[in-house]
């Protein structure tokens, strides 16, 4: 596929002010592990096949995680006759469980506790025999995969923790929990319908492969449309490039705080998770604390846009939005939010700036944002050498990565809670669990671009460049000490995707104050967390920089939870930061190249 030197946008052409050159992007370098040749091209086709085959993951990846760990394990005697020994203790302990349960058959009693997280058996009827022994078999099994995969001398750390992962997934495979004679809340309902639990399930599986088959968005998703009942804060585009949309709100207050926000969502998805309904909207509540908001929507990338990268997305993303900001506001400094991987190009943005002696930014926020990838969660599980070129290769042939394809890892990652609890509770118990906004926003997903994709995932997640200072924009390096503005960062406490330890860490590279947030709640639900929102706490406190470090964990026991949402945190510590309210800007600026182009939510948030 030929790709031109130099692409124009037509919509940026038109915007661009007088004397202002229309934004273009140069071909960049190549890729890591590009190819060319017939040879070569022909190996990328025939894993990019076998990939639709294996849901992306590299079976030569799984299998070396697996040699590695089989290999150590033949050489380890005495791990094995240690697990041995685990073995005969946990079947003796499940022998006198069984006796305890023929005397006492309906026993509270366990001799094995489920994890905190395992939610499958928390039903009293997993009290009842035979089914208290059939979980308690289940969960002494699982524990002793976990010895057996664990602690094996020898074994890399990443080959231990994807056999571990592989052999958990297998396990949840064939958990009591997922079959009807093995799982007493399903055999009730069965009885107390008469079966029509399970007709009313066949009926739902029906419907979701004609769905998924059509590619069509999940039941219910219907009843939540874009620019109806979510994305509807008023407002206006009034910026347009090849890649992203820039919307300014309309203001709810009489006057506002003169320094604007500009907020940077994640690119995997589409930006209105911080505008989805009115009574849950960020956006909504920034502008009725007096604030001027602005929000980057970027295009949903298809084929042709296979060569954007991660400079791409700096500066026809980043850079364009702050260079319309700052005229419709008269030259004021910002408050930059950025969101998960938009949080990511912000920090690389800020310290680029930083680096560079621009004087731009207010203040930093930074919601649910690693910085620092060496502590990523389960996600790492799906990074290396081998599981990037497979990944790679697959992006290569189709030139993107697919949203189907990003939902199914990490749907691996809570497969008990995204792929067998809808099961269990969809198709057996025949029940269908409401919609709501926040899921119909999860299944409008985007794609992301070759280029793009291959280098965040090899600069930042694989060789942690951003916070090891080998990160380049331009021919030089930035770093996050360099930034100096006042940050603050949000963590959630179960979140699966950036891990609030890892979030946290943004304390340890930089070099300005910082006030960390950790609420409760996961990835998204932790920050959609408008006032109001019933069990909802956070903690909150801020370290000078010049405050010794202290650990996350031990910063976590010391500091004392507080009741409620954090967002009214949040705008206390922008308004302590900005000067005093005055009248609020114009919607964009014509005279400078930003007229008004369409109502908000605009056009890119439509595309599919």
């Amino acid at each position: 596929m030929a790709h031109p030197n130099v692409v124009f946008d037509q919509a940026n052409r038109n915007a661009a002010p007088k004397g202002r050159a229309p934004q273009m992007i140069m071909d960049a370098p190549p890729l890591p592990h590009s190819h060319t040749t017939l040879e070569q091209a022909l190996d990328k086709g025939l894993k990019a096949a076998l990939a639709k085959v294996t849901a992306g993951l590299s079976p030569i990846a799984l299998t070396a995680a697996y040699t590695d760990w089989a290999l150590h394990l033949t050489a380890a005697p005495g791990k094995r006759l240690e697990l041995l020994e685990k073995a005969s203790k946990k079947a003796w302990r499940l022998a006198a469980y069984a006796a305890f349960c023929a005397a006492a058959p309906n026993t509270p009693k366990t001799c094995i506790t489920p994890l905190p997280q395992d939610r499958r058996f928390r039903s009293k009827a997993w009290q009842n025999w035979p089914f208290n022994l059939i979980h308690q078999s289940f969960l002494l099994n699982q524990q002793w995969w976990h010895n057996a995969t664990t602690g094996v001398e020898g074994v890399t750390k990443q080959h231990e923790n994807v056999v571990e992962f592989a052999a958990r997934q297998m396990l949840d495979v064939v958990s009591p929990s997922n079959f009807i004679l093995t799982n007493p809340d399903v055999l009730q309902q069965t009885m107390r319908e008469g079966g029509m639990n399970l007709v009313r399930g066949w009926q739902n599986w029906v419907e979701d492969a004609q769905r998924l088959h059509a590619g069509q968005k999940p039941k219910g998703a219907e009843d939540f449309e874009v620019g109806r009942n979510m994305a509807t804060a008023p407002g206006h585009v009034v910026y347009r490039n090849r890649l992203m949309e820039l919307i300014q709100y309309t203001p709810t207050t009489q006057t506002v705080r003169p320094e604007p926000i500009l907020i940077t969502p994640a690119w995997i998805m589409k930006y209105y998770i911080l505008d989805l309904s009115e009574q849950n909207s960020l956006v909504r509540f920034l502008t009725d604390q007096g604030f001027t908001v602005f929000m980057i929507s970027w295009k949903n990338p298809d084929a042709g846009d296979r060569d954007l990268g991660m400079e791409d997305y700096r500066t026809l993303g980043i850079e364009a939005a702050l260079g319309a900001v700052q005229p419709i506001t008269d030259g004021q400094k910002i408050h930059a939010i950025g969101y998960c991987l938009g949080g990511t190009l912000l920090t690389i943005a800020a310290a680029a700036m930083a680096r560079d002696g621009r004087d731009t930014l207010k203040s930093l926020t930074l919601l649910a944002t690693q910085i620092d990838f060496t502590e990523a969660g389960e996600l790492q599980l799906f990074i290396n050498d081998s599981q990037l070129t497979f990944l790679e290769d697959m992006m290569w042939d189709q030139g993107y990565l697919d949203s189907t394809q990003m939902t199914g890892a990490f749907q691996l990652l809570r497969s008990n809670d995204l792929i067998w609890s809808y099961m269990i509770h969809h198709y057996l118990m025949g029940e269908r669990a409401p919609m709501i906004d926040l899921m119909a926003w999860n299944a409008d997903a985007t794609r992301m671009p070759y280029r793009m994709h291959s280098e965040y995932l090899r600069q930042l997640f694989l060789n942690n460049d951003l916070a090891e200072g080998r990160y380049h924009v331009g021919d030089q390096p930035v770093t996050v000490s360099d930034i100096r503005v006042p940050a603050f960062v949000v963590g959630t406490e179960r979140d699966h995707v950036a891990p609030w330890h890892s979030v946290y860490k943004f304390n340890l590279l930089s070099d300005t104050d910082v006030t960390f947030v950790l609420t409760n709640g996961g990835h998204n639900a932790g920050i959609v967390s408008e006032p109001g929102h019933p069990r909802r706490h956070y903690r909150i406190e801020t370290r000078a920089d010049h405050t010794p470090y202290a650990d996350p964990d031990h910063w976590r026991d010391q500091t004392e939870p507080v009741k409620g949402s954090w967002w009214p945190a949040l705008t206390d510590w922008l308004a302590a930061r900005s000067a005093a309210p005055c009248a609020p800007p114009p919607m964009g600026a014509a005279a400078q190249g930003y007229p008004p182009l369409c109502a908000a939510p605009g056009t890119y948030v439509f595309q599919q």
